[in-house]
Parts: structure tokens; sequence; C-alpha cells
């Protein structure tokens, strides 16, 4: 492991909260040092407050912020001098010591101090950073890790066995580091944790955390189990969409809510799960407490999600017991899934989560390999790892509940979707909470937006086989299908019947309408596994109710489709999908209405260009956002009674009223 430090980037962070702030950074680009909010640091400093008083204080990590994006305001100033006092104390409840912490910030919109503060103040260097290194992970969960880390490090570091996070082991450092530090002692080691180190500096206390690390990842290189051997090709695994479709559909039964669920093919997935020991190694428990939050104790092997859930009910039921106040039970759906032909499953309730499991069971597999190499993995006992997934602080954040958007753990796929009205249900969706796929022939699809919720594929919907791998890679992504928003199509330019070539006509036909029965087809499956119900809503057209001429293709093409959803409507009820139609209107911004088209069809009509776009009965202008709004609305409950619906979304036409 290497230092990241710059001088040239350094003098761009002045000042020592400054440093703080750039050197947290770097540790936070490094996922074998932290991950997705774990970690932290802090730096105490003294500062004038508003009466002229010098106070000492203690700018912590903040709860929430991430390492890597940290700025200023994540971090909590704290006053140092009531932490010090607390740590005196015998004994203090975690709620309590949330409460002491929250009272003691020096900036109202703070955010709520990590619940290490106490730790971070009664360690006497200015800088304090703490990691949950991969590689000393890899070392202390072993048999014998705690000599190894006394052969690794002597009197380099103080060790401390593991304690839960929160104030009894803050009590615990301040009493074994008071007692064992010496003039070497340049960190801390929490057994089955993490690792500390400290400076005077932020450049000594980074610096010093890349060293200590070093010297662990050099441990295991010397001993062979650093690198991990890896099989040299990875398989090509298609055709799974209908296996994760109904696996999905069984984890969201089991937690009682929808969830997303990821598929992870990579070939370091498929070596662990191919294990020989697998049983064995991956059923001991996660690599840190810190993890159990996130990913459950246990894995689940195979796809039996109802044996798993009656085991986690087995074992919530065990250990509740020994407990002194009443918790209650997280929902026993596994979140991670492992098996021979799948790989590794992440599955939480947003895609966001998802990742973040992912995140940390990839860096799990590596840890559990490397300690078993090392003489064999051994995570911390049942006992404890329940008593962090049934933290009285997550316990309290349970009770506390919290509204999720309504569409949180359902997926849509919408075609067409790299621009107009396509476009404009992408955000709508997306903004109610679900995961989204979106379809469109122009590559800019794939780069729309950049999160873990959105998956862009380049696809000519009229290519059979295009849609059905299409499908593959939306079913991998997130694990099944809940809504579908058919709205591309094409527009030929103006032709009467007379003049009308078949060549256009057969491929206004393919697009708008063959196109549209073969994704309700190949969909059909995945929505009538919706933990919710399927929804369908076809952006359909005016010209449905009310043809223009010129327009014979297009009008049929639309005409046939909603045709095609009230059959769809008739046969599916029982499978509980239903299916909606909108027929909007002159909804002009969209690619095809240029400022000179809109122009040049305004001046044809005699009218102004504001006139043109108003022109309807109630003089709005209909825009793809609204025409998203209400499809997007279509799907939700306020719709839950309606199937076979048409509604238009056209200011009021004469011809259609």
């Amino acid at each position: 492991m290497k230092s990241l430090w710059s001088d040239r980037d350094a003098e761009k962070f002045p000042g020592d909260l400054g440093l703080r702030i750039y050197t947290s950074q770097l540790l936070g680009r490094d996922p074998s040092l932290v991950l997705h909010g774990g970690g932290n640091t802090s730096v105490k400093m003294r500062e004038q407050n508003l009466v002229g008083e010098t106070e000492d204080i203690l700018y912590v990590k903040g709860s929430g912020w991430d390492l890597e994006t940290i700025a200023e305001p994540g971090f909590a100033p704290v006053r140092m001098p009531h932490l010090l006092k607390l740590a005196q104390l015998s004994a203090l409840s975690d709620a309590q010591m949330v409460n002491e912490l929250k009272t003691q910030v020096t900036r109202a919109n703070a955010p709520v101090p990590s619940v290490e503060a106490i730790l971070h103040a009664i360690l006497p260097y200015k800088y304090v950073d703490h990691t949950h290194a991969d590689a000393v992970i890899a070392v202390t969960n072993t048999a014998e890790g705690l000599q190894r880390i006394r052969d690794i490090y002597g009197d380099d570091v103080v060790v401390i066995p593991y304690v839960m996070p929160g104030f009894d082991l803050a009590r615990l450092c301040a009493q074994k580091f008071a007692s064992e530090k010496s003039d070497r002692t340049i960190g801390m080691v929490l057994m089955n944790h993490g690792i500390f180190s400290f400076g005077q500096t932020a450049r000594e206390s980074y610096e010093r955390m890349i060293s200590l690390v070093d010297r662990a990842e050099q441990y295991l290189q010397e001993r062979r189990a650093w690198q991990i051997e890896r099989s040299p090709d990875v398989p090509t695994q298609t055709n799974l969409r209908h296996t994760l479709a109904q696996l999905r559909y069984d984890v969201s039964q089991v937690a009682g809510f929808p969830v997303i669920l990821t598929r992870h093919g990579d070939r370091a997935s498929l070596d662990f799960v191919q294990r020989d020991d697998l049983e064995q190694i991956s059923q001991q428990g996660p690599a840190t407490p810190d993890h159990v939050i996130r990913t459950k104790r246990l894995p689940l092997i195979g796809r039996d999600v109802n044996a798993y859930a009656a085991a986690y009910k087995e074992y919530f039921a065990e250990h509740a017991a020994t407990g002194k106040a009443s918790v209650t039970m997280l929902d026993p759906a596994p979140r991670v899934l492992l098996d021979r032909e799948l790989g590794m499953c992440a599955i939480s309730r947003t895609a966001k989560d998802a990742k973040i499991v992912a995140d940390i069971y990839q860096h799990t597999m590596e840890i559990i390999q490397r300690s078993t190499e090392l003489g064999g993995y051994q995570a911390l006992p049942a006992s404890d790892i329940f008593a962090v997934e049934y933290w009285e602080l997550e316990q309290a954040k349970l009770k506390k509940g919290g509204s999720h958007p309504e569409f949180t753990g359902e997926v849509v796929l919408i075609t067409g979707a790299a621009s107009g009205i396509g476009k404009a249900c992408v955000a709508s969706f997306l903004q109610r909470g679900a995961a989204v796929v979106g379809l469109d022939i122009n590559p800019a699809i794939q780069t729309l937006h950049d999160r873990p919720d959105f998956r862009g594929i380049a696809c000519d919907i009229a290519d059979e086989d295009a849609i059905v791998a299409t499908l593959e890679q939306a079913v991998q992504a997130f694990g099944g299908l809940d809504m579908l928003v058919l709205n591309a199509g094409i527009f030929p330019s103006g032709c009467r019947i007379d003049s009308l070539n078949t060549s256009t006509w057969q491929k206004v036909m393919r697009v708008n309408l063959d196109a549209n029965l073969i994704l309700l087809r190949e969909c059909h499956p995945f929505l009538k596994l919706a933990p919710n119900g399927g929804r369908v809503v076809i952006i359909g057209s005016k010209n449905v109710p009310a043809p223009g001429p010129g327009a014979a293709a297009y009008s049929a093409s639309k005409a046939a489709l909603t045709q095609l959803m009230r059959v769809a409507a008739l046969e599916w009820g029982s499978d509980r999908i239903r299916i909606n139609s909108l027929h909007p209107n002159a909804v002009f911004d969209t690619g095809i209405w240029t400022d000179e088209v809109l122009r040049n069809r305004a001046s044809h009509y005699g009218l102004s260009v504001e006139a043109y776009k108003t022109n309807n009965l109630l003089k709005v202008e209909v825009t793809s956002d609204r025409v998203a709004e209400l499809a997007a609305e279509m799907c939700g409950s306020l719709f839950a009674c309606t199937t076979a619906a048409q509604v238009p979304v056209d200011g009021g036409n004469e011809r259609v009223v």
C-alpha cells in the first residue's frame, strides 16, 4: 500500500481542518480501507466562540458522511472538555451518549457526531484516523489473530480485544492505552473491528495508517495469503432472467416488501461460490460487525429463501431472549445469496443499498479467503453479531421509521427513454423511488444518468433478439420487472394512402406495433411476478380517437396497439397485471420539434408559436413532463382499480371531445 499524499494537492486544503478533509478523502479513495461511510477521522482544534472564550473542539466525522467525499459540513464540532468528562463515567447507555454528543456540538446544523467521538477525544493526538482495512481484518479474523497482530506490530500498536462500538469501547481503550502505550506507539488495533493511527499532523497520521496497513499486507504476502488465485475464464451466463425473477419474488414475499436483487457473476464471485468449503467458510459471520446491518449475519447458500427465513427467526428468538430490552425483529429475508450458477446476489430495498451490500460482500469474500489461507477464518460469536444487528441505536431508527417513495424496491422498463416523453418518464419514476431500465436506439441512453438505480441500454426494439438480450441484462441488474412504459415509436413524414408505399407501412408497424407485442409477451412472466402486481402504460396518441389525413400508418399502428392493450387487459387481469394507455397530443418539447419546425407549422395555421403550442380547449401547453407524471401516476396506488383505460393528455381537443 502506498501513500497518496501530494504537497501540491494538500495546498488546496488550508488550515488544520482543511488538511483533515484532504487526508480523509485520501483514505476514502481506497475501498480496501473504508467502504460506504465506514471508517472515521478527527482533528482537535482550539477556537474562539462568540463571547471571546477559547474552546477545545473535536472535529469528528458526522454520521451519514462518506470519507471519500467528505467536506467541512461533514465534520461535527464537539466540545472536548465534556467528552473527556463523559469518558470518566462508570456507565453510559448508547442512547444517553448520543444525546450528550448532540448537546455539545457548536453548530446547530452539524451532523450527529460519530458514536466513536469519545474514543477519538481520549487519544492524546491532534489527528486520529480509523479504518476497517481488509488486510488487518484478514489477520485478526483467524484463530491466532491476536498473536499474529503482535508479531506484525510489536509495541508500535496497542491491541484492544473486541468490544462493541460505543461508550464501553471508549472506556476500555482509555484504560488500556494509558497502561500499554510506549514511546514507539503510533496506532491501535481493535480486534475484529479495525485499526487506528495518530499523529500531530494530518500527513503523519495518514502516512502512519498507510504504513501500518502495508505491514499487514506484507505479512499476508509473505505467507502466500494475499494474492487470491482466479480461474482464467469467466463463463457467459445467459438465460437466468426467469430464475432471478422468481428468486426476487420469493425474497420479496419473505421480506414483506419489494426488493432489488442484483446479480454479480464476475470471476471473483463465481470462484468463491464454487469453492468446496463454501458452506463452512461463508457461514461463520461477517468480516466486521460494522457490516452486519447491511448484509445480515449470514448469506443464503442456494435458493431456499423460506428455510433461510425460518433459521433467521430461530437465531433472533435465541439471542433476543438473552437481552435486557425488547427488540423488534428485522425482516428475515437474506441480503446476500451465494449460488454456484448465479454467483453472488445482493439484495436490498433500493438499488443504492444493494450496491453497498455487493461492495461489502465482495470485500468480505476476499477477507474470508485470505484468512482461510492464513490458518482459518474465524468471525465473532453470533451473540456479538446479534448485539450489533439489534443495537439500541439501530432499533431507535427502526421504531422511528420513515416513509419511502411509492415505487421503492420496484423496477420499471421504459422504451424510447433517451429523449422527449421517455426521458421525462425516466426522471419521474426515479423520483418516485423506482429502479429504471431505459431503452433507446440512441447510444446516449447509456450515459443519461450515472447512478445505481438506472441502467441505460442501447437497443433497437424492432430486433426481437435484441429485446430478449436486453431483458436478460435488465433482470440481472435489478432482479425483475414491475412496470413497463411502452413509449418508443416513429412518426413518418405525412403521406396520403394513395402514395403510401409498403416499406414505410411495414417499418411503422414493425416499430410501433410488432415490437410492442414482443415486449408485452416477453415481459409478461416478470410482470406476473411483480410483488405489488404488474403495471403497463402505453403511450398512444390523439390519432387513435381522432386520426388525421396523411398519417395512415402512424394512426393505424397506434390504434392497433390500443386494441392490443385492451385484449391484454382482458387476459392479464387474473395475473394481477393492469394495463392502461395515454393519448397525448401536441407535445412540442421533443427532438423533432425544432424552433424552425414550430415556426413553420404555426405559420401554416396562421398562429403565433405560443398560440400554436396552446391550441386546445384549456389553452395549456402539453409537455413531456406532464405526460410522464401521469404515466407514473397510472402505475401508482391511485389507479389500483383501473385497467384498460384510455386517458387523453391534450388540453382538450374538439375532435376527441
